[in-house]
């Protein structure tokens, strides 16, 4: 990837991240700093996602993941126009799935489908801790949150691909009156 192109990408990035903190800091927002964070986090795992694939110039990862992102919030803005669902606090009827949980999921779910749960727990934890600001802020229940990690990691599953490991190949060959192994692969 080209240096521009790889700018471009972070410069997305970053664009997510501050969109999520915007969000969450508006001046006079009654925002508690526990929901604050989880509204930025809600950018911050997709945004770190991309930014993994970016650093292992993974290019059909980057692609794997915008298609599983785009797909996961039109599926949650499409369910949440559909379902006639009253938010806890009463402030609207679009409470079902939960938005934040659904992309915080989406994050971490793709970073463990392409890259494995090794790398990808810490952002499950990350998730979870998304999921729980919603209920603690009143704005979702149970069920909505569930459905929200639930969407967000079907998503992911079903729209990325695990990444290429290490493949190694020896072939055994005689050469000039001798045995040869050779060695081929990717590392």
């Amino acid at each position: 990837m080209s240096g521009v192109a790889r700018r471009a990408h972070v410069g997305a990035a970053a664009v997510l991240v501050a969109c999520g903190a915007v969000a969450g800091l508006a001046p006079g927002s009654a925002l508690a700093d526990t929901e604050k964070a989880g509204d930025v986090l809600r950018f911050a795992l997709p945004a770190a996602a991309l930014a993994v694939t970016l650093r292992r110039e993974d290019r059909e990862g980057r692609k794997q993941l915008y298609r599983s992102f785009a797909v996961n919030v039109g599926a949650t803005l499409l369910l949440k126009a559909v379902v006639d669902d009253e938010r806890p606090d009463g402030s609207d009827d679009d409470a079902f799935p939960s938005g934040h949980t659904s992309m915080a999921f989406q994050g971490a779910a793709f970073l463990h489908r392409r890259y494995g749960a090794r790398k990808a727990w810490p952002a499950y934890v990350a998730a979870a801790f998304v999921g729980w600001t919603r209920l603690d802020s009143d704005e979702h229940d149970e069920t909505d949150v569930l459905a929200g990690a639930a969407l967000g990691t079907a998503t992911a599953f079903l729209l990325a691909d695990r990444a290429e490991r290490a493949e190694v190949g020896i072939t055994p060959a005689i050469e000039r009156g001798g045995l040869v192994l050779h060695f081929t692969g990717r590392f």
